[in-house]
């Protein structure tokens, strides 16, 4: 089995292979390794494309701005509303490969100007043990995954991430919001505010990994990793988050005694 290091070497001769990319870029864990990656390798060949929407929290958008400035890598910015999307926001148990597959076919409208050959995404070697429809919609369009292609975990990632200086080794996962809805609920843009401020704000207070989870119109699911259930649940904390939830429009505010994990939605499929 190749090691770490010969796993980077990998995705280094991989993307040269590729000889320029456009990497789909979210200020995460894997797109901002894949970046640096893919900018040491091909240098201006190397561009990103961060889609802006309701999806993506200004945060995370803000992140993607200041990280391309200070490597110096391109960076195309495109606004798309997936709520233009035939059906998007009835979110089937395919809704990920629906919206994948229209937010990169447009993509490669938008480079298809700028000289780049590929789009590259950064699905890792863990995200094949779950349900990824999304992932048919990348081998439909010919999007290259090079994280995958190298074998490179989410922790390998992470390892070299905090080697290499990268300011995201030890951020916490990230998804779009839109996978804190149920499937077959329907997903709106005042759920997904919700959500999503509810996140930024038990963040803010200093825990590591959040999923906020809406069931119906109004009922809150916190996920959280367990060694910090004792600190979610301290009187004061809880009573902090729970007022605020209920501020931002949830009438239940309950904790998920299984913790956070990573597509706990997809159990009901």
């Amino acid at each position: 089995m190749a090691d770490i290091y010969e796993k980077k070497r990998r995705l280094e001769n991989y993307l040269r292979e590729l000889g320029s990319a456009a990497v789909a870029y979210s200020a995460g864990v894997d797109s901002t390794f894949l970046l640096k990656i893919a900018h040491d390798v091909l240098g201006e060949k190397a561009i990103a494309v961060t889609v802006r929407s309701c999806l993506m929290p200004e945060r995370e958008f803000a992140d993607a701005e200041n990280f391309c400035k200070s490597l110096g890598a391109k960076h195309i910015i495109a606004d798309i509303d997936p709520f233009s999307i035939d059906g998007f926001a009835a979110n089937p148990p395919d809704r990920c490969y629906i919206c994948k597959k229209a937010l990169f076919g447009q993509m490669m409208e938008i480079v298809k100007n700028q000289g780049i050959s590929y789009i590259a995404e950064g699905s890792n070697a863990d995200d094949m043990n779950d349900y990824r429809p999304g992932m048919k919609a990348i081998k439909e369009l010919d999007i290259k995954s090079p994280l995958l292609e190298a074998g490179l975990s989410k922790a390998e990632i992470r390892k070299l991430s905090e080697e290499m200086g990268l300011p995201t080794w030890n951020k916490p996962s990230f998804a779009c919001l839109a996978s804190r809805c149920v499937y077959g609920e329907t997903i709106t843009k005042q759920k997904l505010e919700m959500v999503g401020e509810a996140e930024r704000f038990i963040l803010d207070m200093g825990f590591s990994q959040i999923r906020v989870r809406i069931h119906g119109e109004n009922m809150a699911r916190i996920e959280i990793s367990p060694n910090e259930f004792e600190k979610i649940l301290a009187d004061e904390n809880a009573e902090k988050i729970s007022s605020y939830l209920h501020k931002l429009g949830f009438l239940y505010v309950s904790l998920d005694l299984d913790g956070y994990r990573t597509g706990s939605m997809n159990k009901a499929l």
